[in-house]
């Protein structure tokens, strides 16, 4: 054997959401520091970076929440922590428009950190970032199906430039309703006017964008229905968008020897704990196409775990840092939501966002406890898939929570529980042992 990647092994640490905002490096927390050391001693310390890295020099974009914003120092926080690859597609990245996608790609650019979902044009945003390891060269393709419509990455032409953006995923929702429902539902439709703007809407867009009513499907409220005899959800992928990141995933693999592929889905099915449709459907074409993982993250709590022709998906790893209500401003839009004027301050907002604790984030603990995954491959094939929890401090105050400690006692057994539970809907075994779940490969 010439080269070590010959060898077909890999191992991998992966987390969820880093919402980072602080310095982690002068902590000294065993449970910290044991964590940190499984980040550092696999080849590959992967998280999703849902936190714009900037100086607030740009204007507010479009966010849901927290607008984003840390010290581009961070970086090299997360660098210190073991972490060397960062997926930035998700419904954050455009939080300060376009100057705010650009300027995070700077700081990564000079930073130790191989990134991918976003660049300054559509075909940037899905290509793949590499990273070098001794074991070989590893891809990661990262897109979202949960984004702002103004923060999708638009492609380059002959004639004008592309948009900085993201990788988009889009999807289609259609809703099955019985005939009782679909009458009444089409009758408002009509009575409200509705139906009449949108016939007159397609006169101005291609055919297809504003899809056509039929006697048997039709248009209500931005949403899709159907008849049929009783209530169900279909979600569809966008077939253009799923064309085109398993094209650069079948790039990525000809070009690297393992390829990492991460999406950013709020989006949930019947619960929250449920992946929706076409996020299973997605996962699957992806190892398919050549995948070697499949990391999901998003709705910031974990979900299940799938073998899936012998490689992993995990369907969400939930928070690994949550910083978010220590994100240093906020713009007058998020004040404004909540009945605050310029006098307040960001301490303020955070206290009556959460209604002092009482709601939202900071009132559940689900949100703060959660698992980092750690996968190896041997001779090219998955050998072992372990989980272990972490807790982020719920209940403690915001300059404390959100940064990860290996879990023990309750809470461990309650997130490692979980992801039992939640595995077994997809077919998967996980055996506890201790604080650690042992997935049955």
């Amino acid at each position: 054997m010439l080269y070590d990647a010959e060898s077909g092994n890999l191992s991998i640490t992966a987390g969820g959401d880093a919402m980072i905002t602080r310095k982690l490096s002068v902590h000294k927390e065993e449970k910290f520091l044991d964590l940190i050391e499984l980040f550092r001693s696999s080849d590959v310390g992967y998280v999703n970076l849902e936190m714009l890295m900037h100086d607030f020099e740009h204007s507010p974009g479009s966010a849901g929440g927290t607008f984003t914003g840390s010290d581009p120092s961070n970086l090299a926080e997360l660098t210190w922590s073991g972490i060397n690859l960062v997926s930035t597609a998700n419904n954050h990245s455009h939080d300060y428009g376009e100057g705010g996608v650009l300027t995070n790609l700077k700081h990564l650019k000079t930073s130790a950190l191989t990134h991918a979902g976003t660049g300054q044009h559509l075909s940037q945003a899905r290509s793949a970032g590499y990273l070098d390891t001794h074991n070989g060269r590893v891809a990661l393709i990262a897109a979202a199906s949960t984004f702002a419509e103004s923060g999708r990455a638009l492609s380059q032409r002959p004639d004008l430039k592309g948009r900085p953006g993201l990788n988009p995923q889009r999807f289609k929702t259609t809703y099955t309703v019985d005939k009782d429902s679909f009458d009444q539902l089409r009758r408002t439709n009509r009575l409200l006017g509705l139906e009449q703007k949108r016939d007159f809407q397609r006169r101005f867009r291609p055919d297809g964008v504003i899809p056509a009513d039929t006697e048997t499907e039709f248009s209500f409220l931005e949403n899709r229905f159907m008849i049929g005899d009783s209530f169900s959800e279909n979600t569809e992928l966008n077939k253009e968008d799923l064309n085109e990141n398993l094209k650069w995933i079948s790039d990525a693999k000809r070009m690297s020897d393992w390829v990492i592929v991460s999406f950013h889905c709020h989006e949930s099915g019947k619960t929250m704990a449920e992946p929706p449709k076409f996020l299973i459907d997605f996962a699957h074409e992806c190892i398919d196409s050549g995948a070697s993982v499949f990391i999901g993250h998003g709705p910031h709590v974990t979900r299940g775990i799938e073998i899936y022709k012998g490689a992993p998906i995990l369907y969400s790893l939930g928070n690994f840092i949550f910083q978010n209500d220590t994100v240093r401003w906020q713009p007058s839009y998020n004040y404004d939501q909540i009945g605050l004027d310029h006098y307040f301050t960001p301490a303020d907002f955070y206290d009556k966002r959460s209604d002092e604790g009482k709601r939202g984030f900071p009132s559940d603990p689900i949100y703060w406890q959660s698992v980092v995954a750690q996968i190896k491959f041997e001779n090219g094939t998955l050998s072992s898939l372990d989980v272990v929890p972490i807790d982020m401090g719920y209940g403690k105050p915001r300059s404390m929570t959100g940064r990860p400690l290996m879990a023990s006692g309750k809470i461990a057994n309650q997130a490692l529980s979980r992801i039992k539970e939640l595995s077994e809907d997809m077919g998967t075994d996980v055996s506890i042992d201790g604080n650690r779940g042992i997935v049955i490969i």
